[in-house]
């Protein structure tokens, strides 16, 4: 199908895109289009004007500073998955970044567009739950910053307002804790689009025993919005995590949310699920 009629404006700053916003209208911010130009050529989505944020230089870029690794709203999947000092630093973010879409999918589609789309299925609200990402908006009126486990609000909905843009995701690379920090995306994937019917990040140190010091963990696909697990959190937490202590941890995933139930995959298959992937990924950060 074709789109409706739209005006469309590119801007090369973020403040010219906010001034856009600012007047009104209906408006649409467009970066990588892999989640609009869908619905706008099914017209479920038909905004009058569309603001073409993809070639913003500030949203582009990738920061290791101190021990804060910054991305830009911008960033594409691909230059998440191929950039050398994000796999050393944080690997979680290069694996879930390789199981996006296609090449196509991974070039043009950023970072920030995920996760303002808040699709249930995708794979960056669970991982930036469990990387304790910190999520920097702005407007005309200035600049906030937003929790991960509070950006995401429920089904395709986020704390996102009106007139703000997505400009950067700040995630800690030295959370408390004693011990090796690992990280982890396992994923059980729908094979043609590749969305998750299931996904597990896992954040974590391990100290000698192994025993696990710190522990995030946050599960995409699972429910009607991406969401921290902090009762199989609780359950790792100062535990030698063994075989047997793993396996009896992960019964509790999942445990009190509401279960998507779709053509891919059934409530109660789907709860089978989380247990299986949370499991295959405890057990490989252990391995690490």
């Amino acid at each position: 199908m074709i789109p409706s009629n739209f005006e469309y404006k590119r801007v090369s700053s973020v403040n010219e895109a906010l001034l856009h916003l600012s007047a009104g209208g209906d408006t649409k911010l467009l970066a990588g289009g892999h989640s609009l130009i869908p619905a706008m050529k099914l017209r479920l989505n038909s905004p009058a004007t569309l603001i073409d944020i993809g070639r913003i230089p500030e949203l582009k870029q990738i920061d290791i500073s101190g021990e804060t690794l910054s991305l830009g709203g911008g960033v594409t999947h691909g230059d998440i998955e191929h950039h050398a000092q994000i796999r050393e630093v944080m690997p979680m973010l290069s694996e879930a970044a390789g199981l996006i879409g296609d090449p196509a999918v991974r070039n043009n589609g950023t970072l920030g567009g995920s996760l303002v789309h808040a699709d249930p299925a995708a794979d960056w609200p669970g991982v930036m739950i469990a990387a304790n990402a910190t999520i920097v908006v702005r407007s005309s009126g200035g600049q906030r910053e937003i929790a991960a486990d509070d950006f995401f609000k429920g089904f395709y909905t986020t704390d996102l307002q009106e007139g703000e843009i997505l400009t950067e995701v700040r995630i800690p690379l030295n959370p408390t804790g004693t011990g090796k920090l690992v990280s982890v995306y396992e994923k059980f994937m729908q094979p043609a689009s590749r969305f998750a019917i299931v996904g597990c990040a896992v954040v974590m140190r391990i100290d000698r025993g192994p025993t696990c010091t710190y522990a995030r963990i946050g599960f995409s696909g699972v429910s009607d919005m991406a969401f921290r697990d902090t009762t199989l959190e609780g359950a790792l937490m100062n535990q030698i995590l063994s075989g047997d202590k793993i396996e009896e941890a992960v019964a509790q995933a999942a445990e009190g949310k509401d279960i998507l139930s779709d053509p891919f995959a059934s409530e109660r298959y789907r709860k089978h699920l989380a247990k299986v992937y949370a499991k295959r990924a405890l057990n490989r950060a252990v391995s690490m």
